[in-house]
């Protein structure tokens, strides 16, 4: 049964306050998979209590069972509309991320970001799982234009390298849903350190864009499915720009750079 035909079959046997949770989830439509407990009690001034009860109420063992029911719900039926053979709709897909992220993109935060990065006495990239590898993917990238990033991905290490940090050290976190734990806990350590921080993420409102001194937003919603293509897609798409707005700044001869760095790679080509 649908999460609002529940709320609705069941709305008689709230109490006035599991009424005002009712109707937040009802306002919300399904973005209320995006919320916390926080939001919600913030948005009805009820308790932690009301909230879960309004949830068991419904069959649920307590408010992230409610939202995962909602986003598989949400996900089925998303996936019912496309074809079988979705290689076009998948390409539609990715370009549509893109897109949607360039339209995002605020040219001040950028400038400001790109300006940092140039003048980091170090940069540290921080993420876990996908965000991890993003967070690989980019410090590679950055070679091409001689720029040199230590990507962290294991929180425990990044933690530690956290503790180290400096004023004019720079750390760029990459979390899709701006609320990851570890990666949350690395950046308030390096903050508390003086180090600056840049996140690529979706939500300037969560604890991880408010912990941030500048934030790049990417667009894309996997609340049931971390780690898609499409969330790589638009973390790598900032990424890009970054490099290619570090490059033009600091006027990076890149011809020579990716020069430089074929001829130490082409003994390692199976002639």
């Amino acid at each position: 049964m649908k999460y609002d035909y529940l709320i609705h079959n069941h709305y008689d046997e709230l109490t006035r306050a599991e009424r005002k949770v009712a109707d937040f989830a009802l306002n919300q439509g399904k973005q209320i998979i995006y919320a916390t407990i926080s939001d919600v009690k913030s948005a009805t001034h009820v308790g932690d209590a009301t909230i879960i009860r309004f949830c068991q109420k419904l069959g649920f063992t307590g408010f992230s069972d409610f939202k995962i029911e909602i986003a598989k719900e949400d996900y089925t039926e998303q996936e019912a509309t496309r074809p079988a053979d979705d290689f076009d709709n998948i390409a539609s897909q990715l370009s549509s991320v893109i897109m949607n992220t360039a339209k995002l993109i605020d040219r001040d935060k950028l400038t400001a970001a790109i300006a940092k990065m140039s003048g980091a006495t170090h940069i540290y990239l921080f993420g876990v799982g996908g965000s991890g590898q993003s967070a690989i993917s980019f410090a590679s990238i950055l070679l091409r234009v001689g720029l040199q990033a230590t990507a962290v991905s294991d929180p425990h290490f990044a933690a530690q390298q956290a503790s180290l940090l400096q004023p004019g050290d720079l750390v760029i976190g990459f979390s899709l849903s701006g609320r990851t734990q570890d990666t949350y806990d690395s950046l308030k350590i390096a903050k508390d350190n003086g180090a600056t921080i840049i996140t690529v993420t979706n939500y300037t409102n969560t604890p991880i864009g408010r912990l941030s001194d500048i934030v790049l937003q990417t667009a894309v919603d996997e609340f049931l499915n971390g780690g898609s293509v499409a969330g790589r897609v638009s973390q790598l798409y900032i990424c890009d720009i970054l490099t290619k707005g570090y490059e033009v700044r600091n006027q990076v001869n890149s011809v020579a750079l990716r020069e430089k760095v074929l001829r130490s790679i082409m003994s390692k080509s199976i002639e």
